[in-house]
């Protein structure tokens, strides 16, 4: 009786009515509010060891067996995430390729998740689903791709990639590849060195296996040789090997570089294989009407990842797929089991990639694209791209920093103290190893956060700015701060005589 009269009254433990649900969401946004407001104040992150974030949140506690006030819950909650997290919303972070999210696209995610559509089906999402389809067209129309293409959003550029991968798998194999599988099947896939891991991934998942990759040597500019890529495939060809598709980069992730697009299409066309280009990072550049034409020509593509995470600013997770042939994405994915039954003729993102339950990703990008329109893309793209620039200027004026490269945001440069030798053998084995010790203490420092990349075989630091709260000034405090800690570091590997008769004074 006691079980029914439960069920009969029933009182969820998660249930909040209204009131309590406003008091708590204003309390939150304004703490929210404040920790944006501070952000310039804070250090980019505290450099805490693994042990003690796990010591604040007391990761060995048991679930507990009763409830708690969700007051208490989400204050602690904040408390944490505010003191223990590594902030890419703060102006000096230019690490990975991860921008300042959009104030704007956190509180669609918060509206996104109260009403949870699932945007897998029309039926169980109608606006969400016309909302997404409406942003797609949007993001092709921005970058010159046609707004009648197939597209959905994932979770990121890997998602992206994998999605158009798996769509030029089974246009262009040969055969049904979804029945008969890939196994032995000779299928090959070319990309320049500078490619992201996400190929190999891309390649292992698919079953195609990373000897299917040809790896394409890059000129001095990092960019794909488009004669080697000429040569790789017709010697593939006249083994007996089937080239499935070529990979474009627009915008590598280690500086910037851009294969040079137009002409890799023309080889595609010549010999009939898929093109497809990882735009997700500068993809979203080719907005800019001073534009390269070798960015411009992501238009040609066959499929195209772009992330607006990266330079649409919005919040994780929001990657995004677009493939020329919209029936291409369904022959790669559509499935229609006898449960599936919801007799409306409409987009069905289910169709159209791996997934069939789907978050709300559209939104915060929705909303973002309309509050400062294609006008105030093209202003902050270009803003982040100039301030990289002036980054890249002002190396030379510190006598212990070489730059390396300039392309898009991304700035590449090292220390180099101004006692060393460079004609020394193990010169570069020793900067390799202060360079490396350096950023290490410049990441946990706090007082700016960059990554490393490895240019013609040498370590470098590397800055991307996709921040829309960098100003001249962040710009400007970096490279003391690199210089102070290379000098640093330097003496401190010198003391234990690390540096060697590589590294003697002269």
């Amino acid at each position: 009786m006691q079980n029914e009269d439960s069920v009969a009254k029933r009182v969820s433990p998660l249930e909040m009515d209204s009131e309590e649900f406003r008091r708590l969401g204003y309390l939150l946004v304004d703490r929210i509010a404040g920790f944006l407001e501070s952000l310039p104040e804070r250090e980019v992150t505290r450099g805490e060891s693994p042990s003690d974030v796990r010591h604040a949140l007391e990761a060995e506690r048991s679930l507990p067996l009763h409830g708690a006030d969700p007051a208490k819950l989400l204050d602690r909650a904040a408390d944490l995430l505010f003191e223990h997290s590594l902030f890419n919303a703060h102006p000096r972070f230019w690490g990975y390729i991860t921008s300042s999210p959009a104030p704007i696209g956190a509180l669609g995610d918060l509206l996104a998740a109260a009403v949870n559509p699932n945007v897998g089906a029309w039926l169980l999402s109608p606006m969400a689903s016309e909302i997404e389809a409406q942003t797609i067209r949007w993001i092709a129309e921005m970058v010159g791709y046609p707004t009648d293409c197939g597209g959905l959003f994932v979770s990121g550029g890997n998602m992206a990639n994998f999605v158009c991968f798996l769509a030029a798998r089974q246009a262009n194999a040969g055969w049904d590849v979804r029945v008969k599988g890939v196994e032995n099947s000779r299928l090959r896939v070319y990309c320049s060195k500078e490619t992201h891991t996400w190929i190999q991934k891309a390649a292992d998942i698919s079953g195609l296996g990373t000897d299917a990759i040809r790896w394409v040597p890059t000129d001095d500019e990092l960019r794909m040789d488009v004669a080697a890529l000429r040569r790789q495939i017709v010697s593939d060809m006249e083994a007996g090997d089937r080239p499935l598709m070529v990979v474009g980069t627009a915008g590598s992730v280690s500086t910037g570089a851009i294969d040079p697009l137009p002409e890799i299409a023309a080889i595609c066309r010549e010999f009939d294989v898929w093109f497809h280009v990882d735009g997700a990072y500068g993809g979203l550049a080719a907005v800019l009407p001073d534009a390269s034409d070798a960015l411009r020509g992501l238009r040609e593509a066959d499929s195209l990842a772009v992330d607006p995470h990266k330079w649409l600013y919005a919040p994780l997770e929001a990657g995004c797929a677009l493939v020329r042939r919209p029936d291409k994405l369904r022959d790669a994915f559509a499935y229609h089991p006898p449960y599936y039954h919801f007799g409306v003729e409409a987009i069905n993102y289910f169709d159209l990639g791996p997934q069939n339950s789907r978050g709300f990703r559209a939104l915060k990008v929705w909303l973002a694209l309309q509050q400062v329109g294609r006008a105030g893309y093209v202003r902050m793209i270009s803003d982040d791209i100039r301030l990289a620039g002036e980054l890249f200027q002002r190396i030379s004026g510190y006598p212990a920093l070489e730059a390396f490269t300039h392309s898009l945001s991304i700035t590449t440069f090292r220390y180099v103290p101004l006692d060393l030798d460079s004609g020394d053998e193990g010169v570069e084995a020793y900067l390799e190893r202060l360079n490396r010790e350096l950023l290490t203490r410049l990441q946990a420092g706090g007082e700016a956060y960059v990554s490393n990349a490895v240019v013609h075989g040498r370590f470098a630091l590397r800055a991307c700015i996709v921040n829309f709260r960098t100003s001249l000034a962040d710009v400007e405090a970096l490279l003391p701060i690199v210089v102070r800690i290379g000098g640093e570091v330097d003496a401190e590997l010198r003391s234990q005589g690390v540096r060697g008769e590589a590294s003697q004074r002269v």
